[in-house]
């Protein structure tokens, strides 16, 4: 029920002690601040996180070789170790069933590319026809690489939306033959790719032309799969791991490299590396919470100190309450009254200008792994539970006090 004469108490009280009151509800707002603010670097880092995976397939596993550490069957360390389509072919039909993009990949770094007068430095990749899905790249016009370029080491060329506004300056490339390095390929498709303009600066050709035109025989440089979809995260973790293991021992066993040689054969899963990033992340928002959290109790502990100061003031006007008859439980009403409403007007100050803040800024920051910090709409409403529940508990000893204090001691106080 509404009582307004309580209302005004509360006015008067905090008319009287305004710096009290305001140095108190700054204590209680800032720790909001705080809170909501990490909570949306949490946010961010978590959204940055997803952009990355983004990037490529997110069950992508790629593979690559490396010189050997340890001396193994006779053989010293230091061997270079390369890949070829045996590899590739030996992957591929042990896990026929298993697979659901596949591509061996041989690339080349900084080549020439020219068309008509325009000219740039671009990495050139042979590819199989998969690697448009384990790359997640979209056409935007045109079509990609497919098995009849690779069987009949078509000059074919897809080139990045980047390499097509540097080259053909927004002119149509479909049919038109770019210059990569002495070679001449024919354009058959633009993409774009959600890596933006690093990951659009590249050049894809046949895999099989690749390895012709660069001399490089049936050598690859990298192998990239994807495994067919499961029907729940921790199922589709178990198989990617366990098809990462089988492969790496068999690249290990066909090279003869030993099993404890961990720099000679390098298997990226990005399953893996997201559950990593993921756990991590959970471990940093809980740590925002917790920081969060303490910072807020610093300031219901202020709270509730200026409460007990404030029982202590009106420790006969408490008194003169209980001897005509108030209740206990009014006694504590008042007390709780004024602690919520300081604690929730203040708390609520700091969660306006947090979600401000991060209204304004939050578009703003884009960093590797931090994207929009934001808060959803479940935070506001936690953090409005939190403001009531702190609110309370600053208001409840000194309240408990206040109704225990009896009558005649009380109007004895000086």
């Amino acid at each position: 029920m509404f009582n307004l004469e309580r209302w005004q108490e509360i006015f008067e009280a905090i008319r009287k002690n305004k710096l009290r009151t305001f140095l108190t509800g700054l204590s209680v707002a800032s720790g909001i601040f705080i809170l909501v603010i990490l909570l949306g670097i949490g946010q961010g880092m978590q959204n940055g996180v997803q952009q990355q995976f983004e990037n490529d397939a997110t069950n992508r596993i790629s593979v690559w070789t490396n010189v050997t550490s340890v001396e193994y069957k006779g053989l010293n360390p230091g061997r270079r170790i390369e890949m070829d389509n045996r590899d590739y072919n030996l992957a591929i039909n042990k896990n026929k069933d298993k697979l659901e993009y596949k591509s061996g990949v041989y690339s080349r770094w900084g080549q020439l590319t020219t068309f008509n007068k325009e000219s740039g430095s671009y990495r050139v990749e042979g590819v199989h026809g998969d690697y448009q899905f384990l790359e997640n790249e979209t056409l935007v016009v045109g079509r990609y690489i497919n098995q009849g370029d690779v069987n009949n080491y078509e000059k074919h060329a897809v080139i990045g939306n980047q390499v097509y506004l540097d080259l053909f300056k927004g002119k149509d490339a479909l049919g038109e033959y770019i210059d990569v390095a002495g070679i001449k390929f024919k354009v058959v498709g633009v993409y774009s790719d959600p890596g933006g303009e690093r990951e659009e600066t590249r050049i894809f050709i046949p895999i099989s032309t690749a390895q012709r035109v660069y001399n490089a025989g049936d050598k690859l440089r990298s192998l990239a799969f994807t495994l067919e979809k499961h029907d729940s995260y921790e199922d589709a973790l178990a198989a990617s791991e366990a098809f990462s293991a089988q492969l790496e021992a068999d690249l290990k066993t066909k090279h003869t490299i030993a099993p404890t040689d961990d720099r000679a054969v390098n298997v990226n899963n990005s399953l893996e590396n997201a559950k990593k990033f993921y756990d991590l992340n959970k471990m940093i928002r809980w740590f925002f919470w917790g920081v969060g959290i303490c910072t807020i109790i610093a300031g219901v502990v202020g709270v509730s100190n200026i409460m007990l100061i404030i029982v202590k003031e009106r420790t006969k006007e408490i008194g003169i309450r209980k001897a005509i008859g108030a209740e206990p439980w009014s006694i504590i009403g008042m007390i709780l009254h004024e602690s919520i409403f300081v604690t929730a007007i203040a708390g609520f100050i700091g969660l306006i200008f947090s979600l401000f803040l991060l209204q304004i800024a939050g578009p703003f920051i884009e960093m590797d792994y931090i994207k929009n910090p934001s808060v959803d709409f479940s935070v506001a409403i936690t953090t409005v539970v939190i403001l009531v529940i702190a609110g309370a508990i600053a208001g409840f000893f000194p309240a408990y006090r206040a109704a225990n204090i009896k009558p005649i001691e009380a109007l004895r106080d000086e």
